[in-house]
């Protein structure tokens, strides 16, 4: 069976892992405290949950069906998570600078929490986003593919060791799931670089790199602050 004929049979995605990293997202957010939180407390996750809802009622079980109005709500939701946890993540900084209180575990915990929220919506960028998303991604011949964002280790694998070259894309027709965006986020959040998955496009390399830097300012300042803040 060639690659192309392999690829054609590969199953849809499964919604789950991104549905439940989105609320993931949204749950945390709604737990930060007052200050943190744009306008009332629940206006926000109420709004982002009714996107939720209308992107999984496209393809509930699994992406199947490609839909631009689904595409765009994505996008826009989860640029929605990205304002609201960069908003939160200023007034972070600005609480450390001006505030006179001992509130150094609280900053801790927000701290904690806006730089989860801050892999979540970056894997959630990832994978929608790149080889036309992941509807198209697997539904469509790799010469039908937008150009890739990023290069996995699986797409340069072919001539090593022959158990590892059996899962070569080229050879095996494998393809990234939202679990291997996620990685490529948390690992980004980590080092402050791409580690085993390289950014190809200008854009993915303006997302990564604005993905860093707020994971330094958030890694760095806030929770080195916060920390210090409790001895």
């Amino acid at each position: 069976m060639t690659v192309e004929t392999s690829i054609q049979r590969h199953r849809a995605e499964s919604r789950w892992p991104a549905t439940a990293a989105t609320l993931v997202a949204v749950g945390l957010y709604g737990a930060l405290p007052n200050q943190f939180v744009v306008g009332p407390r629940f206006v926000i996750p109420g709004l982002e949950l009714l996107m939720i809802a209308g992107v999984v009622a496209v393809n509930p079980l699994r992406m199947t069906r490609q839909n631009k109005r689904a595409r765009a709500l994505t996008i826009v939701l989860t640029g929605v998570i990205l304002v609201t946890n960069l908003v939160a993540l200023v007034v972070l900084l600005h609480a450390l600078v001006t505030s006179k209180s001992d509130r150094g575990a609280a900053l801790l915990v927000a701290a904690l929490q806006v730089w989860l929220t801050n892999v979540i919506v970056f894997a959630l960028f990832y994978w929608e986003l790149d080889r036309g998303g992941p509807v198209i991604r697997r539904l469509e011949a790799r010469t039908k593919l937008p150009n890739a964002d990023f290069r996995f280790p699986q797409d340069e694998n072919r001539d090593t060791v022959i158990e590892v070259s059996r899962g070569a894309s080229e050879r095996s027709g494998w393809l990234p799931s939202f679990i291997d965006y996620l990685y490529v986020s948390l690992t980004n959040s980590s080092a402050f670089s791409p580690t085993d998955t390289m950014p190809l496009t200008t854009r993915a390399k303006v997302m990564m790199g604005f993905q860093s830097s707020m994971a330094l300012i958030t890694s760095v300042v806030v929770i080195a602050k916060g920390v210090g803040s409790l001895s």
